[in-house]
């Protein structure tokens, strides 16, 4: 009886062994798994950062950009302007000269 008792416990004892040993298999290959997502989560990450990095970069040129279009806009308008009144003044000029003739 008393070895019947034993044998049934080295048999349970194996059985615990052996399912230990695969939960430590899987723990291994669980932990492995992270450890690739974690390494993937940091890639993807630094990826974002890049890419606003980047757009941040493009923002400010578009807006350094759109100010200097702006501003040439606005020069143009100005030397239009000079060059309607000058028409003006030559207009009255020829005018007055061929009145004199």
């Amino acid at each position: 009886e008393a070895v019947k008792g034993l044998r049934k416990h080295e048999r349970r004892v194996k059985e615990l062994t052996y399912q230990t040993e695969g939960d430590r298999k899987n723990i291994l290959r669980l932990q492995d798994l992270v450890d690739k997502l974690q390494a993937k989560v940091k890639s993807y990450k630094r990826q974002a950062e890049e890419a606003e990095e980047q757009s941040n970069t493009n923002l400010a040129k578009f807006r350094k950009l759109q100010h200097e279009l702006e501003e040439a806009e606005e020069r143009a308008d100005i030397a239009e302007s000079q060059v309607n009144k000058l028409r003006v003044k030559s207009r009255e000029v020829h005018t007055k000269v061929i009145s004199e003739e």
